[in-house]
């Protein structure tokens, strides 16, 4: 058994023993997760906002490396989030290690949780005086509406390739013995997905909350059917770009008859 099988089987009944054991408990995990995401958006939008005022061009480097430290956040305190669950139950489903029916509960139930997380966490942020100064110019304001403007092609694209850098951070996490080179790998790409606006689920619910609670009121597209579109659209870009593009490629490439496995 290559170690990719080993730790997604491991991964798989882990998972699967956490949802079956105590869905609070698992809902707390969604929560976390959610919030940590939520956590580092919202300290990267200030900073955003703080830097362009001297420095317009560097507003979106300095979020976006902010933000990336939520996925460490997320990883080191165990928190269950669903773009790389897409990747740990699609592969585990792949190999029959999990129900490809259980792997659409869990998806669905850590989805609704992750979102829960973001929601109690903008809802804070925006309580604190930071947020009160949002304006319709604040990095997070156009960063929302740029993403409620995009077609649904280019939402489903960009969620596919968004779950693919996500989940290269994952694999690399989950693979290197070096603590070192894991956070860089972490790092390294999500700043990629970020940086080029790709679009993640739960980073949407952590910018799109944090968006709803703050005190600027006409955010153009920002209703309800349009959110929800984008959403789904970006679930399922989302999981083919994180359960297709790399957990069904690398079970597959791993079930060779020969010594060389890709990991």
């Amino acid at each position: 058994m290559s170690l990719f099988q080993e730790k997604i089987t491991t991964a798989c009944a882990k998972k699967e023993a956490l949802f079956d054991e105590s869905l609070a408990r698992y809902a707390l995990r969604s929560i976390f997760a959610g919030a940590f995401l939520t956590m580092s958006t919202a300290v990267g939008i200030i900073g955003a906002d703080v830097i362009s005022t001297q420095f317009p061009s560097l507003g979106r480097f300095i979020f976006t490396f902010i933000f990336a430290i939520g996925l460490v956040y997320v990883l080191i305190f165990n928190g269950e989030l669903a773009t790389s669950n897409m990747m740990y139950l699609t592969a585990g489903s792949y190999y029959k290690q999990i129900s490809w029916r259980k792997t659409i509960l869990i998806l669905l139930y850590c989805t609704l949780f992750n979102l829960v997380g973001a929601i109690i966490l903008a809802w804070l942020f925006n309580q604190s005086f930071s947020f009160s100064q949002l304006t319709d110019k604040s990095f997070v304001i156009n960063a929302v509406q740029l993403k409620l403007a995009k077609t649904d092609w280019m939402n489903f694209i960009e969620g596919i390739t968004a779950n693919i850098f996500v989940n290269i951070a994952i694999l690399g996490y989950m693979l290197l013995k070096e603590e070192v080179a894991k956070f860089f790998i972490v790092i390294s790409a999500i700043f990629m997905f970020v940086f080029l606006i790709n679009e993640h689920l739960i980073a949407n619910f952590a910018s799109f909350m944090l968006a709803a609670f703050s005190p600027v009121e006409q955010i153009k597209g920002f209703n309800l059917v349009n959110v929800l579109r984008q959403w789904i659209v970006v679930f399922f870009g989302n999981w083919v770009g994180g359960g297709l593009f790399i957990g069904i490629a690398y079970a597959w490439l791993n079930q060779t008859k020969t010594k060389h496995v890709e990991s």
